[in-house]
């Protein structure tokens, strides 16, 4: 058995860099969805809704949230603790999570702030967030993938 069959990656380290990396994205979404309930860290924290631009509730102050926003971060951390024990599926979450977010930075821009559209919610700091994450997740999954394809002559 080769060190990319194994689904810990290559053995010597037990865990491939983009691996690493997925686990790591994975876990801030936890984290984010779980402080998006916590009072003090989330501003406004009792005027929060279930969806919606009309939620007040702000995470660091900063970041409009809603209870559908924190369950999406929390399942989304939850994929990406899951998908992160291959290398495959580190690869796809990274990738494929970091289109979503440059759809939903795209999105963010597209639609009006006070627009029933606007279910997410987005506001500006989200809309700079989700690029950088779209950017960062992209890079990462196609970088830290291509360094596997290149030392080991195989496709994930």
């Amino acid at each position: 058995m080769s060190d990319l069959d194994s689904p810990n990656g290559p053995a010597s380290t037990g865990r491939s860099a983009v691996q690493r990396a997925a686990l790591a994205v994975g876990a801030v979404f936890l984290l984010l969805g779980v402080l998006g309930f916590v009072p003090g860290v989330t501003r406004n924290l009792w005027s929060m809704s279930l969806v919606g631009h009309r939620s007040g509730a702000l995470l660091f102050g900063m970041f409009q949230v809603s209870i559908l926003l924190n369950v999406v971060h929390l399942a989304f951390g939850v994929a990406g603790v899951w998908l992160a024990r291959t290398m495959s599926g580190a690869h796809h979450y990274l990738l494929l999570g970091g289109a979503f977010y440059l759809v939903l930075f795209v999105y963010g821009m597209i639609v009006s702030q006070g627009s029933e559209a606007n279910f997410v919610p987005v506001n500006p700091a989200d809309d700079i967030l989700h690029l950088c994450l779209g950017i960062a997740m992209v890079l990462l999954g196609a970088t830290l993938s291509r360094r596997v394809l290149i030392t080991s002559g195989r496709l994930i």
